[in-house]
Protein backbone atom coordinates (compact mmCIF):
# COMPACT_ATOMS: atom_id res chain seq x y z
CA UNK A 1 0.00 0.00 0.00
CA UNK A 2 1.32 3.43 -0.94
CA UNK A 3 0.61 6.12 1.66
CA UNK A 4 -0.13 9.54 0.18
CA UNK A 5 -0.42 12.84 2.00
CA UNK A 6 -2.49 15.65 0.48
CA UNK A 7 -1.98 18.43 3.05
CA UNK A 8 -4.94 20.61 2.13
CA UNK A 9 -8.29 21.64 3.49
CA UNK A 10 -10.34 22.22 0.35
CA UNK A 11 -8.06 24.50 -1.71
CA UNK A 12 -6.01 25.78 1.24
CA UNK A 13 -2.59 24.33 2.06
CA UNK A 14 -2.30 23.08 5.67
CA UNK A 15 1.07 23.88 7.18
CA UNK A 16 2.14 21.29 9.72
CA UNK A 17 -0.34 18.69 8.45
CA UNK A 18 -0.56 16.03 11.15
CA UNK A 19 -0.77 12.73 9.27
CA UNK A 20 -1.34 9.50 11.22
CA UNK A 21 0.98 7.54 8.88
CA UNK A 22 4.32 8.63 7.48
CA UNK A 23 3.62 9.23 3.78
CA UNK A 24 5.49 7.60 0.94
CA UNK A 25 4.49 10.56 -1.18
CA UNK A 26 3.18 14.07 -0.56
CA UNK A 27 1.15 15.71 -3.31
CA UNK A 28 1.05 19.49 -3.59
CA UNK A 29 0.24 21.75 -6.51
CA UNK A 30 0.57 25.33 -7.65
CA UNK A 31 -3.11 26.15 -7.63
CA UNK A 32 -4.31 28.60 -10.26
CA UNK A 33 -6.31 31.74 -9.72
CA UNK A 34 -10.01 31.09 -10.05
CA UNK A 35 -12.88 29.69 -8.07
CA UNK A 36 -12.51 26.98 -5.46
CA UNK A 37 -13.68 24.24 -7.85
CA UNK A 38 -11.02 25.10 -10.42
CA UNK A 39 -8.36 25.15 -7.72
CA UNK A 40 -9.42 21.83 -6.19
CA UNK A 41 -9.59 20.19 -9.62
CA UNK A 42 -5.97 21.21 -10.23
CA UNK A 43 -5.00 19.50 -6.99
CA UNK A 44 -7.16 16.42 -7.45
CA UNK A 45 -6.00 15.51 -10.95
CA UNK A 46 -2.50 14.46 -9.79
CA UNK A 47 -4.05 12.65 -6.83
CA UNK A 48 -6.31 10.71 -9.17
CA UNK A 49 -3.34 9.97 -11.46
CA UNK A 50 -1.37 8.54 -8.55
CA UNK A 51 -4.24 6.39 -7.30
CA UNK A 52 -4.87 5.12 -10.83
CA UNK A 53 -1.21 4.20 -11.36
CA UNK A 54 -1.19 2.27 -8.08
CA UNK A 55 -4.42 0.48 -8.91
CA UNK A 56 -3.18 -0.59 -12.33
CA UNK A 57 -0.26 -2.41 -10.75
CA UNK A 58 -2.48 -3.97 -8.09
CA UNK A 59 -1.36 -1.68 -5.26
CA UNK A 60 -3.78 0.01 -2.88
CA UNK A 61 -3.54 3.69 -1.99
CA UNK A 62 -4.03 5.29 1.42
CA UNK A 63 -4.82 8.97 0.87
CA UNK A 64 -4.75 11.35 3.84
CA UNK A 65 -6.03 14.92 3.76
CA UNK A 66 -7.59 17.48 6.08
CA UNK A 67 -11.09 17.15 4.61
CA UNK A 68 -13.31 14.63 2.83
CA UNK A 69 -13.45 16.25 -0.59
CA UNK A 70 -10.17 14.60 -1.62
CA UNK A 71 -12.24 11.41 -1.80
CA UNK A 72 -13.46 12.66 -5.19
CA UNK A 73 -9.94 12.23 -6.55
CA UNK A 74 -9.53 8.77 -5.06
CA UNK A 75 -12.74 7.48 -6.61
CA UNK A 76 -11.84 9.10 -9.93
CA UNK A 77 -8.44 7.42 -9.79
CA UNK A 78 -9.94 3.98 -9.28
CA UNK A 79 -12.29 4.62 -12.19
CA UNK A 80 -9.36 5.68 -14.40
CA UNK A 81 -7.80 2.29 -13.65
CA UNK A 82 -10.89 0.56 -15.04
CA UNK A 83 -12.64 -0.21 -11.77
CA UNK A 84 -16.26 0.47 -10.86
CA UNK A 85 -15.85 1.22 -7.18
CA UNK A 86 -18.46 1.22 -4.48
CA UNK A 87 -18.12 3.41 -1.39
CA UNK A 88 -18.20 2.63 2.33
CA UNK A 89 -18.15 5.98 4.12
CA UNK A 90 -17.50 6.35 7.87
CA UNK A 91 -18.33 9.82 9.14
CA UNK A 92 -20.00 11.64 12.01
CA UNK A 93 -21.73 13.72 9.34
CA UNK A 94 -23.67 12.83 6.24
CA UNK A 95 -21.69 14.89 3.73
CA UNK A 96 -24.76 14.82 1.48
CA UNK A 97 -25.68 18.50 1.59
CA UNK A 98 -26.00 20.54 -1.60
CA UNK A 99 -25.13 24.14 -2.36
CA UNK A 100 -28.86 24.80 -2.49
CA UNK A 101 -29.64 23.25 0.93
CA UNK A 102 -26.55 24.06 2.98
CA UNK A 103 -27.02 26.98 5.35
CA UNK A 104 -23.26 27.34 5.87
CA UNK A 105 -22.14 26.82 2.29
CA UNK A 106 -19.26 24.68 3.56
CA UNK A 107 -18.02 22.55 0.67
CA UNK A 108 -16.72 19.86 3.02
CA UNK A 109 -20.35 18.99 3.72
CA UNK A 110 -21.17 17.82 0.18
CA UNK A 111 -18.51 15.35 -1.11
CA UNK A 112 -20.55 12.17 -0.79
CA UNK A 113 -23.42 13.87 -2.62
CA UNK A 114 -20.96 14.86 -5.37
CA UNK A 115 -19.75 11.26 -5.62
CA UNK A 116 -23.37 10.17 -6.02
CA UNK A 117 -23.81 12.46 -9.04
CA UNK A 118 -24.87 15.86 -7.73
CA UNK A 119 -24.02 18.67 -10.17
CA UNK A 120 -21.23 16.99 -12.08
CA UNK A 121 -20.32 20.28 -13.74
CA UNK A 122 -18.89 21.60 -10.45
CA UNK A 123 -15.81 19.36 -10.35
CA UNK A 124 -16.60 15.77 -11.34
CA UNK A 125 -16.35 16.46 -15.07
CA UNK A 126 -13.05 18.29 -14.62
CA UNK A 127 -11.37 15.34 -12.88
CA UNK A 128 -13.09 12.54 -14.80
CA UNK A 129 -15.28 11.33 -11.95
CA UNK A 130 -18.26 9.20 -12.96
CA UNK A 131 -21.13 9.13 -10.44
CA UNK A 132 -21.30 6.12 -8.15
CA UNK A 133 -24.76 4.56 -7.98
CA UNK A 134 -26.56 5.28 -4.73
CA UNK A 135 -27.15 1.60 -4.08
CA UNK A 136 -23.37 1.07 -4.18
CA UNK A 137 -22.85 3.46 -1.25
CA UNK A 138 -22.96 2.58 2.45
CA UNK A 139 -22.94 5.49 4.91
CA UNK A 140 -21.85 4.45 8.40
CA UNK A 141 -22.83 6.37 11.55
CA UNK A 142 -23.58 9.90 10.22
CA UNK A 143 -25.19 10.75 13.54
CA UNK A 144 -25.15 14.49 12.89
CA UNK A 145 -27.47 15.22 9.97
CA UNK A 146 -29.16 18.41 8.88
CA UNK A 147 -32.86 18.12 7.95
CA UNK A 148 -32.21 18.26 4.17
CA UNK A 149 -29.70 15.43 4.54
CA UNK A 150 -32.20 13.31 6.44
CA UNK A 151 -34.79 13.90 3.73
CA UNK A 152 -32.34 12.97 0.99
CA UNK A 153 -31.19 9.80 2.73
CA UNK A 154 -34.76 8.69 3.39
CA UNK A 155 -35.53 8.98 -0.32
CA UNK A 156 -32.24 7.74 -1.75
CA UNK A 157 -30.92 4.21 -2.19
CA UNK A 158 -27.86 4.89 -0.05
CA UNK A 159 -27.68 2.48 2.88
CA UNK A 160 -27.40 4.52 6.08
CA UNK A 161 -26.51 2.27 8.99
CA UNK A 162 -25.22 2.47 12.55
CA UNK A 163 -21.71 1.26 13.12
CA UNK A 164 -22.86 -1.85 15.00
CA UNK A 165 -25.09 -2.77 12.04
CA UNK A 166 -22.16 -2.97 9.65
CA UNK A 167 -21.87 -6.60 8.57
CA UNK A 168 -20.42 -8.26 5.50
CA UNK A 169 -23.86 -8.93 4.03
CA UNK A 170 -24.58 -5.18 3.67
CA UNK A 171 -21.33 -4.41 1.86
CA UNK A 172 -21.36 -3.85 -1.90
CA UNK A 173 -20.00 -6.64 -4.07
CA UNK A 174 -17.86 -4.25 -6.15
CA UNK A 175 -14.35 -3.05 -5.24
CA UNK A 176 -14.62 -0.74 -2.23
CA UNK A 177 -13.34 2.75 -1.65
CA UNK A 178 -13.16 2.83 2.15
CA UNK A 179 -13.45 6.38 3.44
CA UNK A 180 -12.95 7.17 7.11
CA UNK A 181 -13.52 10.67 8.36
CA UNK A 182 -11.87 10.26 11.73
CA UNK A 183 -14.40 12.56 13.36
CA UNK A 184 -16.64 9.50 13.36
CA UNK A 185 -14.89 8.77 16.67
CA UNK A 186 -16.61 10.19 19.73
CA UNK A 187 -14.94 13.54 20.53
CA UNK A 188 -14.54 12.45 24.14
CA UNK A 189 -11.95 9.98 22.83
CA UNK A 190 -10.62 12.19 20.01
CA UNK A 191 -10.51 15.87 20.99
CA UNK A 192 -9.42 18.75 18.77
CA UNK A 193 -11.83 17.88 15.96
CA UNK A 194 -12.79 20.65 13.53
CA UNK A 195 -16.48 19.73 13.61
CA UNK A 196 -17.13 17.55 16.67
CA UNK A 197 -20.44 15.71 16.88
CA UNK A 198 -21.53 14.62 20.33
CA UNK A 199 -21.77 10.93 21.06
CA UNK A 200 -20.61 8.29 18.64
CA UNK A 201 -18.42 5.20 18.85
CA UNK A 202 -15.09 4.69 20.54
CA UNK A 203 -11.91 4.32 18.52
CA UNK A 204 -11.95 0.59 19.18
CA UNK A 205 -15.52 0.22 17.89
CA UNK A 206 -14.57 2.05 14.70
CA UNK A 207 -11.47 -0.11 14.30
CA UNK A 208 -13.53 -3.29 14.64
CA UNK A 209 -16.04 -2.09 12.05
CA UNK A 210 -13.26 -1.07 9.65
CA UNK A 211 -11.73 -4.53 10.09
CA UNK A 212 -15.00 -6.12 9.01
CA UNK A 213 -14.84 -4.13 5.77
CA UNK A 214 -11.18 -4.91 5.14
CA UNK A 215 -11.69 -8.62 5.75
CA UNK A 216 -14.00 -9.03 2.77
CA UNK A 217 -10.89 -8.53 0.64
CA UNK A 218 -12.34 -5.95 -1.77
CA UNK A 219 -10.92 -2.68 -0.45
CA UNK A 220 -9.25 -1.00 -3.43
CA UNK A 221 -8.25 2.27 -1.74
CA UNK A 222 -8.58 3.98 1.63
CA UNK A 223 -9.14 7.64 2.41
CA UNK A 224 -8.54 9.22 5.82
CA UNK A 225 -10.16 12.54 6.64
CA UNK A 226 -7.82 14.02 9.23
CA UNK A 227 -10.39 16.57 10.28
CA UNK A 228 -8.74 18.01 13.35
CA UNK A 229 -6.72 21.01 14.47
CA UNK A 230 -3.22 20.05 13.40
CA UNK A 231 -0.26 20.11 15.73
CA UNK A 232 -2.13 19.02 18.86
CA UNK A 233 -1.38 15.30 18.67
CA UNK A 234 -4.71 14.02 17.38
CA UNK A 235 -3.01 11.76 14.80
CA UNK A 236 -1.41 9.70 17.55
CA UNK A 237 -4.84 8.87 19.01
CA UNK A 238 -6.25 7.04 15.98
CA UNK A 239 -3.66 4.31 15.54
CA UNK A 240 -6.07 1.42 16.07
CA UNK A 241 -8.34 2.65 13.27
CA UNK A 242 -5.43 3.28 10.92
CA UNK A 243 -3.92 -0.14 11.63
CA UNK A 244 -7.27 -1.76 10.88
CA UNK A 245 -7.61 0.14 7.59
CA UNK A 246 -4.15 -0.61 6.20
CA UNK A 247 -3.65 -4.22 7.21
CA UNK A 248 -4.10 -7.14 4.84
CA UNK A 249 -7.43 -9.02 4.97
CA UNK A 250 -7.58 -11.83 7.52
Amino acid sequence: MQTISVPYHLDEYVSGFDAPVSPDRTITAELPDGDVWTRMASLYRPVADTVAANARRGERSLVMSSDCTTSLAVVAGLQRAGQTPSVVWFDAHGDVQTLETSTSGYLGGIPLRLIAGYRTELIAAAIGLTPVAEDAIVLVDARDLDPPERTYLERSRIQHIAIDELATDVLPSAPIYLHIDLDVINPEYLPDQLFPAAGGPTEEAVAQAVSRVVDVGRVAAVGLGCTWHHGNGAAARVQAVVDAAIRAPA
